[in-house]
């Protein structure tokens, strides 16, 4: 049978004191009330000898704040995810604020699951990073007037606040950088669920830049590779595309995850890079400066994306207004160059 948890009346009992006074001190109240010194020290002595800890969940329902936040992204261990989290955390500490983490493993029903879980452990706002395919469950978070920040993914029929960088453009730059190093038949690699703003406007701006340069579209040079089999798939059908369309000269992967499963892929067949393949990757890795051959791949701004959705989100809960205006931030990616396709 577990241990019955202490409460403040416990504490107030032992000292003989009442529950309001107790909770006064444990709540930094003391002294605004007038409390004698001391009896608060009692109070707190009394505190460190039975080892009170408050509950927060109940403090939280009093308070009509718990000072956490929720941060749901599709996987945590993606290492662009992970440093925003870790960006975020650094950020809203000195806030006085906590966070909890979730992955949706791109299942729109578990993030929908987790979104209410959140919410029912009192978390006083949201960051999300979306795999629905429907807004609907970000409007009734609208006309509840929930705070929430979407980062990375938005969606095309609302505005709420949000946080992301101009995907179309950063693929098509690193695109149109391999035609001008002389490229021309370039395979792209995708991960499910295109829907998905991100890997949709990555794809477009893939596209775009083939069509501006006046070169057609193989159908066949674009594959979808489901996110819950990344390894396998990339290698059934990179081996495959390779042996099938030996002119193929180049290689775009949608983001890192992809990527690292090309590249391994790649050495296995033995491929040499760039000089058999040019290879570029959205979303640039610390290992990517020091790989032989060296990657290149588009940058984004990790750290500005957090602080905006930071800043946007405890402007919202903080707010006095009843409708605090809604902010889209749109940031810009960087190209970083490097010996994967200079030819």
């Amino acid at each position: 049978m577990s241990e019955k948890r202490l409460s403040l009346m416990d504490i107030a009992k032992s000292l003989n004191l009442s529950k309001t006074l107790v909770s006064m001190v444990v709540n930094n109240q003391g002294d605004e009330k007038g409390i004698a010194k001391k009896t608060q020290l009692l109070v707190w002595e009394k505190v460190k000898e039975l080892n009170y800890k408050p509950n927060l969940m109940a403090r939280g329902l009093r308070l009509g704040r718990s000072n956490t936040i929720g941060l749901i992204v599709s996987d945590i261990s993606n290492p662009f995810y992970a440093k925003i989290a870790r960006h975020i955390e650094k950020l809203i500490e000195p806030l006085g604020y906590n966070i909890i983490i979730c992955s949706t493993d791109e299942n729109h029903e578990k993030e929908s699951r987790l979104k209410n879980l959140l919410k029912d452990r009192m978390v006083d706002g949201l960051i999300i990073s979306t795999s629905q395919k429907d807004c609907k469950e970000f409007i009734e978070l609208l006309d509840t007037k929930f705070p929430f920040v979407l980062i990375d993914r938005v969606m095309a029929d609302i505005k709420p606040n949000s946080v992301y960088v101009d995907n179309f453009k950063g693929a098509f730059d690193a695109v149109t950088h391999l035609m001008n190093q002389g490229y021309v038949n370039i395979a792209a690699f995708a991960v499910s669920p295109i829907y998905v703003s991100t890997i949709k406007d990555r794809i477009e701006g893939y596209l775009q830049a083939l069509r501006l340069n006046g070169l057609d579209h193989d159908k066949k040079f674009l594959k979808e590779i489901p996110f819950n089999d990344v390894k396998n798939s990339v290698k059934k059908e990179l081996t495959q595309l390779l042996q099938e369309h030996d002119r193929i000269d180049a290689l775009f992967a949608v983001n890192n995850n992809i990527a690292i499963a090309c590249l391994d892929c790649l050495n296995e067949m033995r491929v040499k890079i760039p000089d058999d393949l040019a290879f570029v990757c959205f979303d640039d890795l610390e290992v990517f400066k020091f790989s032989q051959p060296s990657i290149t791949a588009v940058a984004q701004p990790m750290e500005e994306i957090a602080k905006n959705a930071v800043d946007i989100l405890m402007n919202v809960i903080n707010s006095k207004e009843s409708e605090p205006t809604t902010k889209q931030v749109v940031l810009q990616t960087t190209l970083n160059i490097r010996r994967s396709t200079v030819k």
